[in-house]
């Protein structure tokens, strides 16, 4: 019975207790009993087993000898893993999340200075060394103004040395981030692969993450490439393709999110939500409302890489019209969808507008549902930050695409996405045994 005890408190923090009037299945270590079926509760302290032998546990607090145990994960894997090393494993994976949080501000506040195509070429080493002498900086600046971003800049303003150099160090620190994400991603991996704290199931995804990190760096590179190159059109702006921006960004969101689910998956408690329709139907939206947030802020990736969100600086309308004559101004009609930047931001607004409203619905069904308070919690911040992601946007419009005011508004769309997440892991269905 000591073995039995020295196992239960050994159970990993993704080991669950539920209210369930239905047998509850234990698996434990070999040293210990193999499989224990808890039936009935004879006294506050006493468990009887399917084979008749009572149970004698210490546990806290006494309300906890009313409920069964249930598991919310594979437990065969997770049982040599204790909690304490799985929630550092949860917190670098959120870490990790952060790190990508960072990536995308960082890179949106490049994109908004202008500074993505200061550094023209990509060196995964001598690139970490930014210029140091008078003379690299020089030699560095001349290499720069042999592109168009620089030819077409001088035509409007004259750059000096030092507006070189502050576009510069955007642009380095920007890779110099993604560098250092890599790094912190991969080597707490390999220490924890070491030390025996990644289960077998969390091992593929982990093989996932570091191909995305490394798919996420070709990007970055092809979406620079795509700015240094001479344009066919005489009025052609010198800027990267909207189509690789928007590949780069949605990347991006997308390895933040596997990198905060996971986390989630490792620090939070989960919760057994009661197996009702208004709960089940919930659950399924939750994932409708995570993917209108995606590609509303995927649409934005279009929106920064046409600078369409100067072509229409009023709201509700768009120069006093609901529906702009341009707006299917383009030959075929399709590539007014991805490269005409009234429709790009006719599109961006109006997906918005039903982002919003598909919270608020969601926000209404789950006001009527049973759910746990942390699961409500969740859905009341996304709600609230559903409104304030769209008064930002609003603002960022009306006021001209300022670079302050337009990086929170890029960083708010990765919050939302964060709730999101958040509601969509908390009504995620569980596994049974």
């Amino acid at each position: 019975m000591s073995l039995f005890l020295h196992c239960f408190r050994r159970l990993p923090s993704n080991t669950f207790i539920s209210h369930n009037s239905s047998p509850s299945r234990l698996l434990i270590c070999k040293q210990c009993i193999q499989e224990v079926n808890l039936t009935t509760v004879k006294s506050s302290r006493t468990f009887y087993s399917a084979r008749g032998k009572s149970l004698r546990f210490c546990l806290s607090p006494p309300k906890a000898w009313m409920i069964s145990l249930r598991k919310a994960a594979t437990v065969s894997n997770s049982l040599e893993i204790s909690a304490q090393a799985q929630k550092i494993v949860g917190t670098w994976l959120v870490g990790c999340a952060g790190m990508c949080f960072g990536a995308v501000i960082l890179g949106g506040v490049t994109r908004l200075t202008e500074s993505g195509l200061s550094m023209v070429d990509w060196k995964l080493v001598k690139d970490m060394k930014p210029p140091g002498s008078e003379a690299e900086w020089i030699e560095e600046f001349e290499r720069y103004k042999q592109f168009p971003e620089y030819q077409q800049m001088s035509n409007e303003k004259e750059m000096t040395l030092s507006d070189f150099k502050f576009i510069f160090y955007m642009e380095w620190a920007h890779r110099m981030w993604g560098r250092t994400t890599g790094m912190v991603f991969l080597l707490p991996a390999l220490y924890f692969l070491r030390k025996g704290w990644v289960s077998k199931a969390l091992k593929p995804r982990l093989a996932a993450f570091a191909g995305l990190l490394g798919f996420q760096g070709f990007l970055g590179w092809y979406m620079v490439k795509s700015g240094l190159e001479e344009k066919p059109g005489p009025n052609d702006v010198a800027r990267v393709s909207q189509y690789r921006l928007a590949a780069h960004l949605g990347s991006a969101f997308i390895l933040y999110t596997l990198f905060l689910w996971q986390g989630l998956t490792h620090l939070l408690t989960p919760i057994q939500m009661p197996n009702v329709k208004s709960v089940n139907r919930l659950r399924g939206l939750a994932h409708g409302v995570m993917t209108a947030v995606f590609v509303t802020a995927l649409s934005g990736a279009f929106v920064a890489g046409l600078d369409a969100g100067l072509t229409y600086n009023s709201y509700p309308k768009m120069a006093d019209k609901w529906i702009p004559d341009d707006l299917w101004a383009f030959s075929p009609k399709w590539k007014n969808i991805f490269e005409n930047p009234t429709t790009v931001q006719f599109n961006h607004r109006h997906l918005a507008e039903s982002t919003v409203v598909l919270i608020g619905g969601f926000w209404w069904m789950a006001k009527k549902a049973p759910m746990h308070p942390r699961a409500r919690l969740a859905v009341n911040l996304l709600l609230g930050m559903a409104f304030g992601q769209a008064t930002l946007g609003i603002t960022t419009l009306l006021t001209y695409v300022p670079t302050p005011v337009a990086a929170v508004h890029q960083s708010g769309s990765l919050v939302l996405l964060s709730f999101a997440v958040w509601v969509a892991h908390e009504l995620r269905r569980l596994p049974k045994l």
